[in-house]
């Protein structure tokens, strides 16, 4: 592998103002607050997206949302100590299912894990 002298480094990542963001929220009493999400390494990061319609195919039709530009995404986020902004998420895991028991609390009715061993 060939190593890059100094002044040739790669240059950081763009860290442009990505406009204005539909950023999702959950409601609360008095007003609505910001939704933080987990990266895959588990680091804390703010969403937005460019679209309404990539925030509902990604979080689904009930997500609530309003307009930020990002800095003010940033800024809003910053004093919680999430420095990362993450811009139209393509990867998101299912939201959970409820686990239902049987009416004694056994777990009758939840599938058994399976491991298949090779050789």
């Amino acid at each position: 592998m060939k190593e890059l002298p100094c002044d040739e480094a790669p240059a950081p990542l763009d860290r442009s103002p990505a406009g204005p963001l539909y950023v999702p929220v959950r409601p609360g009493p008095r007003r609505c607050a910001i939704r933080l999400f987990r990266t895959p390494l588990g680091g804390r990061t703010a969403v937005g997206f460019t679209s309404a319609r990539g925030l509902l195919a990604t979080l689904g039709p009930a997500q609530a949302w309003i307009h930020l530009a990002e800095p003010a995404l940033r800024a809003l986020t910053a004093p919680l100590g999430v420095i990362t902004v993450t811009v139209d998420p393509v990867l998101t895991a299912q939201a959970p299912v409820p686990m239902t028991t049987g009416a004694c609390g056994d777990t009758a009715s939840v599938p058994e894990l399976r491991i298949a061993c090779e050789g």
